[in-house]
């Protein structure tokens, strides 16, 4: 024999025996026992929400096992290696066999496997290093540098950016301009710059024998695609592959599995495309709904039978997918009964929608023992949960965010609010700082000669204003100058020299002036996800509404976030540690569920988001609505959509929204409507005024906050 001939020999394992038969019968039910017991070739199973898919997939990698098919010779591929692990352990239980010789793992954790085996072949040593998101922007940082730009000049977009960039162009398999011009069109007129600095990027990588974790992948699918001898020992070695939560797979990732497939395509790929929600990230799904063109053979399977929901909450939750035209029907059914019917409130205004969460639930959890841990608040944005934030901490509520830190805490609120600071209090030298060091070529020495300079006098905003900029750096002064104007213009000064009456501004054009003059153009050029930082600014202004002085409104702030910092620790709180409620983005709520959901800013302006659908009728429109029909199935027996009825904080700025187009095109009588009312607490004599009614109270009692709801519509 040659070097590279071999000869295979077959290890034969015995049949399971009935009873292990039996046992997969009485775990599954009859639609998941069908995609355990299936044979080789290709499978779609399209798993519902709460259709226990992690289960079925645990038991087909079990069976395979047990009908002989060696575990190194199985790929699973999960989307993390948590789940990899959990999974791999219960088949183990299940067949009382090791299962670690199973290639289970990330798509990041199988390329770097692979790329280590055969990265010689395109130019890699097996002791590569891989760049995290951090080292990658340095790098780029670098590259800035050897393209012969200055990363410091002004406006010039920062590495975090550019690496973000890069990123999503392998993501999605891309060209650097095409993912610019699509996603970061603000950047267009530096496309040149850009794609130069990237072709330093991938040169210097190379050079370091160092890769990124998107490059990683396409490195490895280039590898496979393109040398054969490399992808037939990879096809022969792994004569089943199995894939998990295939619908957020990109398009690199689906080529990998492609090429990893074989003559034999014994591909098992699980996911829903009514959950395919992750566009922004990459994720392409075309993946899944192509997936019989792609393998004319492929068998489908839908797991329909929902163990989480209630009847009710499932009817809306299949009356909204209903609308989507690019889909695998199905229709999800329950054992659990009906349940409550999802209700649709209708609030006055976010700080109404506010207040109507709050008491909600405080009742859920002191009349019903609902754990507050078993209630969770969904939104679009993370930047819609802000006055529900502020309702929860003055009334010493314990929350946890997964969708970001909390908002006041969030460094680009707190650069704004810097500004109003420094305005509303000249010996704030926190605040001097924080504001100047925005300033392109401002770091600490230039900031603290400013302070220097400005603190002595007992005007300072007219001495700014009649300042010179002999004492600031050549390369600041452009950027000092524009922070001159804009302060000045913030304490007022421009309308008293008109005659008006001498003072500052109202906090709400204070920060949109923040905003236009100065803030705007650093957030595009320091953040990757500066579009959404933008609208958290805004929605600040919009609350700001209700102040009409910097100072009232910074107090505010201020005790928010001393209240947030003290935590619940107030005699007579609960201090279980899971005791705290769960406010998240409907994308970050994906994969979990709680007993009770409220989901909030059902408007048209908020879900869907304008930014992600610019016009009706899209691939764009048909995303939004798989997010609202997760955000849906995240609820097991009580779901609560709410829409406030203004969209602004004040009564007479405010303009009237229109309700949700996803809750709109839903049949009435799957929901009922509930109409809230207000009624004053009454204070015993002798005793200060009371907080805000601490729960919902009952229609017949005569205080709080009360609703009614309308069972017709």
């Amino acid at each position: 024999m040659s070097a590279r001939e071999h000869r295979t020999y077959t290890i034969k394992r015995p049949a399971p025996s009935p009873a292990r038969r039996k046992a997969y019968e009485e775990k599954l039910n009859p639609r998941q026992l069908e995609v355990v017991m299936a044979g080789g070739g290709p499978l779609l199973v399209i798993a519902g929400a709460g259709s226990g898919k992690t289960h079925t997939i645990t038991y087909r990698l079990a069976r395979l096992v047990e009908d002989g098919v060696a575990p190194e010779s199985i790929l699973l591929v999960t989307f993390t290696n948590k789940a990899a692990r959990e999974m791999l352990h219960r088949a183990a239980s299940l067949i009382q066999t090791d299962a670690r010789r199973v290639w289970g793992g990330t798509f990041h954790h199988v390329g770097n496997l692979i790329l280590r085996r055969y990265g010689n072949l395109i130019g890699y040593g097996p002791n590569f290093t891989i760049l995290d998101r951090e080292d990658a922007a340095d790098l780029v940082t670098e590259c800035i540098r050897l393209a012969g730009f200055d990363p410091k000049e002004k406006y010039f977009p920062r590495g975090r950016v550019l690496e973000s960039i890069f990123a999503l162009a392998a993501d999605t398999d891309k060209s650097v301009a095409e993912t610019v011009l699509g996603r970061y069109s603000y950047l267009g007129d530096r496309l040149g710059e850009i794609e130069q600095i990237a072709a330093h990027y991938e040169e210097r990588k190379k050079e370091i024998q160092a890769v990124d974790f998107s490059g990683l992948l396409a490195l490895t699918r280039n590898l496979l695609a393109e040398n054969e001898e490399a992808r037939r020992e990879l096809q022969t070695r792994f004569r089943y592959i199995l894939v998990d939560e295939y619908q957020d797979t990109n398009k690199v990732q689906a080529d990998l599995v492609d090429l990893l497939a074989g003559e034999q395509k014994n591909v098992t790929v699980v996911g829903d495309d009514a959950q395919s929600i992750y566009s922004f990230r990459g994720a392409h799904f075309e993946n899944i709904i192509t997936f019989p063109e792609r393998y004319p053979d492929a068998r489908l399977f839908r797991l329909e039978e929902n163990y989480r929901s209630t009847a009710n909450i499932l009817s809306l939750a299949n009356a909204s997918i209903a609308h989507n035209k690019r889909q695998f029907e199905k229709n999800l059914t329950t054992t659990r009964g009906e349940g409550m019917k999802p209700a649709l409130v209708a609030a006055r205004d976010a700080m109404q929608q506010a207040d109507f969460v709050v008491d909600r639930t405080l009742a859920l959890r002191d009349e019903d023992d609902v754990p507050l841990s078993q209630i969770a608040v969904l939104y679009r944005a993370h930047y819609h949960s802000m006055e529900l934030q502020m309702e929860l901490t003055r009334r010493g509520i314990p929350f946890e965010i997964r969708s970001g830190l909390r908002f006041f805490e969030q460094r680009h609120i707190k650069d704004v609010t810097a500004f109003l600071r420094l305005v509303s209090s000249p010996a704030d030298e926190l605040a001097w700082k924080r504001a100047l060091k925005l300033l392109p070529g401002v770091g600490d020495v230039t900031a603290h000669r400013v302070w220097e300079q400005v603190r002595i006098y007992e005007e300072p905003f007219s001495f700014l204003a009649s300042a010179g900029v002999g004492f600031i750096p050549g390369n600041a002064r452009a950027g000092f100058e524009t922070f001159r104007k804009l302060v000045v213009e913030l304490t007022g000064a421009p309308r008293a020299a008109a005659g008006e009456k001498p003072s500052a501004l109202p906090p709400t054009e204070m920060i949109n002036l923040v905003l236009d003059r100065l803030y705007l153009d650093y957030l595009k050029n320091t953040f990757e996800d500066a579009e959404a930082r933008i609208e958290d600014v805004r929605q600040l202004a919009e609350y700001a509404v209700q102040y009409d002085g910097a100072t009232a409104f910074l107090s505010e702030l201020a005790l928010m976030g001393t209240a947030a910092a003290a935590g619940p620790g107030a005699p007579g709180e609960r201090d279980e540690p899971d005791e705290s409620m769960v406010l998240t983005s409907v994308h970050q709520a994906k994969g979990l569920e709680w007993k009770v959901v409220f989901l909030i800013w059902l408007t048209d302006t908020r879900f869907p988001s304008p930014r992600s659908v610019p016009k009706p009728g899209g691939e764009e429109e048909e995303e939004e609505r798989r997010l609202f029909y997760v955000a849906l199935t995240r609820a097991k027996d009580e779901l609560y959509m709410c829409q406030p009825m203004l969209e602004s904080e004040a009564w007479n700025r405010g303009a009237f929204s229109r309700l949700s187009r996803y809750v709109e095109e839903l049949p009435e009588e799957l929901y009922e409507r509930w109409l809230l009312e207000e009624e004053a607490l009454e204070t015993p004599k002798g005793e200060d005024a009371p907080e805000p009614a601490s729960r919902l109270a009952d229609p017949d009692e005569p205080d709080g906050l009360r609703y009614e709801y309308d069972a017709d519509g």
